[in-house]
């Protein structure tokens, strides 16, 4: 006589349950790659760390700024070699300087980076510290070279192109690495981010098809006070390790409820300030476009921002951003319309 068959008490993992781990395993290698907190830990392909600690995340505003710097400049036209020169900025601008200035600031934050995102390549200890330094100064050689060659082939009397390279290398450093170490100083690393983010991609965007001038120099660092609200809101997911070892960002100055209220208005007055120098240059219709990109980032700041700063800043970001770097291109077009 047979034995009884005995049914197992334990589930057989199906479709439904698998699918849900899978997905979210691949969304934490995907926010490894691209340098985004909530990475997966353990990844030990050498290239692929190298293009985390590069953080491509943070390429798209500088490109998208070469974008608007070009359009100021009221001369670009659609040539294949303007394509190419522009394709060559954006290069420049995103992933090899952006590139350099994300690797340098992970070697210099080593120690925050243990405490906040310790699955971060370099305090997890995957990549030595030499080769840190490698990529660095390989980002920056790449970087200064190709800018020479951008000013060479625009053809430029005067290197625009390299020396605002040259000066956003040397911001970046500063920013960084002691004594100065801006990012300590809540006020002076954030606007240092924001004219980081803002003007110099504008600068290097608007000298390679036109002429750089103080009017759009000043334009663009005034703007820039908004890409201060814009990086006090990437200060409020290290609070904690900002405060044991006494870093000034603003959420531990002023608390988190005020520097909330500080990164918003910041973002909306110096937008709005925009929208007015548009007005008195009669580029109306562009200012009414801007203002109407305004209308929705004040709303998610409400929806989301404010009611809960260290819950929903990444939320906030994905759905207000969009609005400002869009608002971005308006004034970048309304300026080389008007020929500013």
């Amino acid at each position: 006589m047979s034995e009884p068959i005995e049914l197992s008490t334990q589930s057989t993992p199906t479709a439904e349950t698998i699918a849900p781990e899978a997905v979210q395993n691949r969304t934490a290698r995907a926010r490894q790659l691209l340098g985004m907190k909530g990475a997966q830990p353990g990844e030990t392909n050498l290239w692929k760390i190298r293009l985390q600690l590069m953080k491509p995340i943070t390429w798209i505003p500088l490109v998208w700024g070469v974008v608007c710097g070009a359009a100021s400049s009221g001369h670009y036209t659609w040539t294949l070699e303007n394509f190419l020169m522009a394709i060559g900025c954006m290069l420049l601008s995103g992933p090899i300087m952006t590139g350099y200035t994300q690797t340098m600031n992970d070697y210099y934050d080593r120690e925050i980076d243990a405490i906040n995102e310790p699955y971060r390549p370099i305090p997890s200890g995957i990549i030595p510290l030499p080769q840190v330094v490698a990529q660095i100064l390989i980002l920056l050689i790449a970087g200064l070279l190709l800018a020479v060659g951008l000013d060479f082939w625009a053809g430029h009397h005067y290197p625009s192109v390299t020396m605002t390279a040259l000066g956003g290398a040397f911001l970046a450093y500063i920013y960084s690495a002691p004594p100065l170490k801006l990012k300590q100083n809540g006020w002076l690393g954030n606007y240092a981010l924001g004219a980081s983010y803002i003007a110099l991609p504008w600068w290097a965007g608007h000298a390679l098809f036109g002429q750089l001038n103080w009017k759009i120099v000043i334009l663009t660092l005034a703007y820039s006070l908004a890409g201060l609200g814009i990086a006090i809101v990437n200060d409020f997911k290290s609070v904690e390790g900002d405060r044991k070892l006494g870093l000034k960002s603003l959420p531990v100055m002023f608390g988190v409820r005020p520097a909330a209220w500080l990164c918003v208005l910041m973002i909306d007055i110096f937008q709005v300030a925009m929208a007015a120098y548009l007005m008195y240059i009669h580029q109306n219709l562009y200012a009414v476009i801007l203002i109407l990109l305004i209308i929705p980032q004040i709303t998610f700041q409400d929806m989301y921002f404010l009611r809960d700063p260290l819950k929903n800043d990444v939320k906030y970001q994905a759905s207000a951003q969009p609005f400002l770097v869009l608002g971005m291109l308006v004034v970048g077009l309304a300026l080389g319309h008007a020929g500013v």
